[in-house]
């Protein structure tokens, strides 16, 4: 039983202060992560500030829905090494946030306030529903992958140089509105994939660890319960 535990106990040190930073890292790094079109080059692009207020509304869903909880993560009876852990990570998740909504807005124009709205609209309402992790996990990845496709596949195909069909309609239908969105090479959808890829896995590794730490919790009271 003590092998056990002590198991358990490396095994969470090992995704609390290496897997979920090195995940959340790598999102806030490869979130801002452009290629252009014609020169190829690698363009960073810094967070906008409205980024910045996304992932506040998203750390509160977080908070709400159980995937984030302060009061298990610092406090004056954990070890400060532990603290200072789960305060980096509670930072890396922030920034990871700001650069995935960075990774799927438009960079300028009026379709970076459509999307912006979008995003406010319904990190806002989501506010005063009832979440809990799982359901939480399902409506952000449902929320990504939906300005992903709006994004880089048919923005991207619509501004492309051989857009087709999708290109003439468009520019039709928005004959006098500028939408002002600039190319990107295709290799940025990619980049942009693998960017959700990781924060949504990341996330789903910070559910699991919370299940294993419920479980371990159950177990151990029970354990209690029968010994008394």
């Amino acid at each position: 039983m003590r092998a056990l535990t002590d198991n358990r106990s490396r095994n969470r040190a090992l995704v609390d202060f290496v897997l979920l930073p090195f995940l959340f890292l790598t999102v806030a790094l490869l979130g801002g992560l452009r290629i252009g079109a014609e020169s190829r080059t690698f363009i960073f692009i810094a967070p906008p500030l409205v980024t910045l207020l996304l992932a506040v509304l998203s750390m509160l869903l977080f908070i709400r829905g159980g995937l984030l909880r302060l009061h298990q993560w610092v406090g004056s009876d954990l070890p400060p090494l532990t603290n200072v852990a789960h305060i980096w990570m509670f930072i890396t998740i922030f920034f990871a946030s700001a650069q995935a909504f960075n990774s799927v807005l438009p960079e300028r124009g009026l379709l970076h306030w459509l999307f912006s709205f979008f995003f406010l609209w319904t990190l806002w309402n989501n506010q005063f529903s009832s979440f809990d992790a799982r359901r939480l996990l399902r409506s952000l990845a449902i929320l990504f992958g939906t300005a992903f496709v709006l994004k880089h596949m048919l923005l991207a195909s619509l501004y492309s140089s051989d857009g087709g069909w999708l290109k003439r309609v468009a520019g039709t239908l928005l004959q006098g509105v500028a939408l002002d969105a600039p190319g990107f090479a295709p290799a940025t959808g990619y980049i942009a994939f693998f960017t959700l890829a990781l924060y949504v896995a990341g996330l789903i590794v910070l559910a699991f660890r919370h299940d294993s730490h419920d479980s371990a919790l159950a177990l151990s009271r029970s354990a209690i319960t029968k010994t008394e």
